[in-house]
């Protein structure tokens, strides 16, 4: 049997595991959960995936997805409002 393991990696280094997968330059929530553009709101802490690392040992892969900030004038152009 084989594992997979999926985690995002916080700017700050902490660590959280998810149980889906992401792409590079996906929009998530403090959660990991995927966001879709237009937001219905700047008033929310928003993440973007810049970057993934997969980390293989016997029976198990663990997929990293790092995380970074996305910026308050980014947040007003990805809401449309």
């Amino acid at each position: 049997m084989h594992l997979t393991t999926y985690r995002i990696v916080y700017p700050e280094g902490d660590v959280q595991e998810i149980e889906h997968n992401l792409r590079v330059n996906q929009l998530v929530d403090l959660n990991g959960y995927p966001l879709i553009p237009p937001l219905q709101t700047t008033r929310m802490i928003v993440f973007r995936v810049y970057k993934m690392h997969t980390r293989s040992s016997r029976g198990e892969d663990i997929i990293d997805y790092h995380l970074e900030l996305v910026t308050r004038p980014e947040l007003e152009a990805l809401s449309g409002l």
